[in-house]
């Protein structure tokens, strides 16, 4: 994924007056879109801190420092964005007993460079997938903490003791704590269990250790050598002793595993920093557990992190590429422009005294809330732009990244009219995976127009495109709308595919490659044109009127008022978003004979 930064000079764009789309102005933040790729990890999957120590994915925010890659070197970073999401799950099982488990199209580092997890077809063929014996790179698995039991506490205090004391801050303040705690504790234990092994040791490390280049070294009194020596081999560590330092054999791998096991308290101590990256543990298994998973993901600012001791990948209309000179397939997926100056712009643009504050919709090309917008954060200052100029506007969006900025959104309703729209073509799984494999999943879109409907918002559901023969069955379309009406969404509005240039030629591609039995069937539907056949609209329309009003969906309207717009029609329903057609299954042939 390539993002081009640029400076606009205009951002509030009018449309084409011989365009038939009921709003007259959009403004879009990004050209291109970065849903074409999607990775996410259970929330249990312990990262690599900056601290040198492990938190839970699910638990990480914005701000967050943690640790990721570059130029083959371990690398302190930021968390700019953490968002979640629903899909089916794979367990990545190692050699060494390490377990993750992620979405199918997350990307783990191996020796051979990055890997999916599930096989998978790309433009230029198959994509590179996982395979048992692949070695991925990292750190290897995380260790368990110690428990912190009185034990611990009295081996912290003897090994912060006869390391030399510590003059670091954190150390005095965990000394101290001890000490008011378990001031009895004064003796040297005839057998020394492993709690307490582990607190010695990182009292030792605390008054006398460091790391360095991802190799741990403790300078210890002759006294206490070998008690030091004794408690890493108790432990499982491989030492040596050189002109009266210890120095940890391993690497990266075994001084983390020091740290996460005995738990120092001084972070700066934990650093591995520089320290190069080499490969961990070969993979052992890696299955498909057949449900879905509630799965986060995070940006960052090195486009990694380290999860469980895995170098892990993270994230950041396409006719309007070609605009570009880039394509509207792989480009389009591949390379975004980022104007990375639109609220400014769109604030000064506002403030113009021929601004007459008529509406303006977002998502009628390129989703605003792609996964790029959790690098970027651009939406927050265009959302303040437009309330404050008491300029009414609309959302429509596949990217549950929305729910950041919710807040935000009911503020501005208080003063302008909000609308939010949210795109959801279908409930099936496979196909999701096949067309539109960057996306949230369809449980996420769900539960994003709850959180939408929660937050005060109204917010219509956008079912398109409807793909003839594909996603237009009437127990497909009635299963949706009915989880569509248990969110509570305000309305729905039921959009066949528009087959505009660019993303004909894309779709085609698709739909050779991944259903060649039904290509002459849209020959006869499309022919040269933009839309299906009218007759298709129609019948279409026959079929999803009755659905729409058993799930108490129809537009205040009543069955007038439903119809699928076309080039020979320009129906909306009533109460519905403004909309463009994003891009997303089947049906009895029945449709393609009518025809």
């Amino acid at each position: 994924m390539v993002f081009h930064e640029v400076h606009a000079k205009s951002v509030l764009n009018k449309v084409p007056g011989a365009s038939r789309l009921p709003f007259k102005w959009t403004v879009n933040p990004y050209r291109g879109c970065s849903h074409g790729c999607t990775y996410c990890l259970a929330g249990d999957t312990p990262i690599l801190m900056a601290d040198g120590r492990a938190k839970p994915l699910a638990e990480l925010v914005v701000g967050d420092e943690i640790y990721g890659t570059q130029r083959g070197r371990y690398v302190r970073t930021s968390v700019l964005a953490h968002w979640s999401t629903v899909n089916l799950g794979y367990r990545v099982t190692l050699a060494d007993g390490t377990s993750l488990v992620s979405s199918g199209d997350h990307k783990f580092l191996s020796d051979e460079g990055w890997k999916h997890v599930r096989p998978g077809r790309c433009e230029s063929g198959e994509r590179p997938y996982l395979r048992v014996g692949d070695r991925l790179m990292g750190t290897g698995g995380f260790a368990e903490g110690p428990a912190h039991t009185p034990d611990y506490r009295n081996g912290y205090l003897w090994g912060v003791v006869r390391g030399g004391l510590s003059s670091e801050p954190e150390s005095q303040e965990r000394a101290e704590r001890y000490a008011a705690t378990d001031s009895d504790l004064v003796e040297w234990p005839v057998a020394p269990d492993h709690e307490w092994t582990k607190g010695f040791l990182a009292g030792v490390f605390d008054a006398a250790g460091w790391c360095a280049d991802g190799v741990l070294r403790i300078r210890a009194d002759y006294a206490i050598v070998d008690a030091v020596v004794l408690g890493l081999k108790r432990l499982d560590f491989d030492c040596t002793v050189e002109n009266g330092v210890t120095r940890l054999r391993g690497g990266v791998a075994e001084a983390l595993r020091f740290c996460h096991c005995v738990d120092p308290a001084v972070s700066r101590k934990r650093t591995v920093e520089g320290a190069a990256l080499r490969s961990a543990v070969a993979i052992a298994a890696i299955v498909a557990l057949r449900k879905d998973f509630q799965l986060f993901d995070i940006t960052t600012g090195t486009g990694d992190f380290i999860a469980n001791g895995v170098v892990s990948h993270n994230c950041f209309a396409r006719n309007t590429h070609t605009y570009l000179d880039l394509d509207a397939g792989r480009d389009f997926d591949s390379q975004v422009v980022v104007k990375t100056n639109a609220a400014e712009v769109l604030a000064g643009q506002l403030r113009s005294k021929r601004w007459t504050r008529e509406h303006v919709a977002m998502g009628t090309n390129t989703d605003p809330y792609q996964r790029a917008e959790g690098r970027y954060r651009l939406m927050p200052g265009i959302i303040e732009a437009l309330a404050d100029s008491g300029t009414p506007f609309s959302i429509l969006t596949k990217g549950t990244v929305l729910a950041r900025d919710l807040p935000l959104l009911a503020e501005a309703a208080k003063s302008v009219e909000v609308g939010v729209g949210v795109s959801l073509a279908l409930l099936d799984r496979d196909l999701q995976h096949s067309l539109e494999p960057g996306t949230p999943s369809p449980q996420a879109r769900l539960e994003l127009v709850r959180r939408v409907r929660e937050a005060g918002l109204p917010c219509g559901v956008f079912v398109a495109p409807v793909l003839p023969a594909l996603t237009d069955s009437a127990e497909q379309l009635d299963d949706l709308l009915a989880q569509i009406a248990a969110t509570g969404a305000t309305g729905v509005t039921v959009l066949p595919l528009h087959l505009r240039p660019g993303a004909r030629e894309w779709f085609a591609q698709w739909l050779l490659r991944e259903h060649p039995d039904l290509v002459d069937g849209y020959r006869n539907l499309y022919g040269r044109g933009n839309y299906a056949d009218p007759r298709y609209r129609r019948w279409l329309t026959a079929r999803i009127t009755p659905l729409l009003d058993k799930h108490g969906l129809l537009p205040k309207g009543g069955r007038d008022a439903v119809g699928v717009p076309g080039d020979d029609d320009g129906v909306w329903p009533a109460g519905s978003l403004p909309s463009s057609i994003p891009s997303p299954r089947g049906i009895d042939q029945e449709q393609l004979t009518l025809l």
